[in-house]
């Protein structure tokens, strides 16, 4: 008996549903092997996503086969290498795409401006568009630092739960750059307190003796990202703070908006 074409539209329908939901839910495994610090077991990952082990079995296998997973020697499955190339190409682009918004702020604040993310336990500078000004800022694209002694790892880490700071800080150390650098954890959640309270972060001469940096989080951003202006503490006073912040908050705010915008652009 012929198969009507209805019944063959409602296959092809179910079968592009399954397949959508096979890349949701492995790009939801990928994620969830993120948060957990990049190796887990296939009973932790059943346990925190609610897929039935056959189901995450399945999709690892299919992830292992491309390089996005590669199984340990103790059977534990790890992210794969091949993900590194595309994180490096994501985090450039996203760099090139907020410079547009980095140069608003350089033009409105005059101080230079940059983009950041936390990657694993290191803050990453992505975008910078430098100031007019002849003074040169330690950071540049590229550069990896620690969030203890930076506005934007205040700025990042500012929502996260305490416990998963104070492990962070375990991990990395608290090394001091400056006198000025916290350097221990109950040090750092208060002024993560503060960031809350006050909606922005600053670094005040505890990543380089001499430059005052103020920072805010992308809010709602696809990975956590932050903008920050940094110049020397002379011109980048408490009475500048009061006009830069405002401007800080309103780019991040747009930038905010335009990731959002550039996400749903296939739907």
């Amino acid at each position: 008996m012929p198969t009507s074409s209805a019944s063959t539209t409602d296959s092809a329908k179910s079968a592009a549903t399954g397949g959508v939901q096979s890349l949701e839910r492995a790009f939801d495994l990928l994620e969830r092997m993120a948060d957990a610090g990049g190796e887990v077991g296939l009973s932790e990952l059943s346990a925190s996503s609610g897929l039935p082990l056959p189901t995450i079995h399945r999709l690892m296998r299919t992830l292992v086969a491309c390089g996005y997973v590669r199984q340990q020697p103790n059977r534990r499955y790890a992210l794969g290498p091949r993900l590194i190339r595309l994180g490096e190409s994501a985090a450039r682009l996203l760099g090139t795409w907020a410079r547009p918004y980095l140069a608003r702020l350089v033009e409105e604040t005059g101080e230079t401006a940059n983009m950041a993310l936390l990657d694993g336990d290191e803050i990453v500078y992505v975008a910078q568009v430098p100031s007019k000004h002849s003074m040169r800022m330690f950071t540049e694209v590229g550069r990896r630092v620690l969030p203890h002694s930076t506005g934007v790892g205040k700025a990042l880490l500012a929502d996260f739960p305490a416990e998963e700071v104070r492990a962070l800080l375990a991990r990395t150390g608290m090394p001091a750059a400056t006198e000025k650098t916290i350097t221990t954890p109950d040090g750092f959640l208060a002024a993560l307190e503060d960031v809350r309270r006050l909606g922005y972060a600053v670094d005040d001469n505890e990543q380089e003796i001499g430059v005052r940096c103020l920072a805010v989080s992308v809010p709602d951003s696809p990975t956590a990202a932050a903008i920050s202006i940094s110049g020397p503490a002379g011109r980048v006073t408490e009475a500048a703070t009061d006009k830069i912040i405002p401007m800080l908050q309103q780019v991040a705010l747009e930038l905010s908006e335009a990731l959002a915008s550039s996400g749903n652009n296939g739907g």
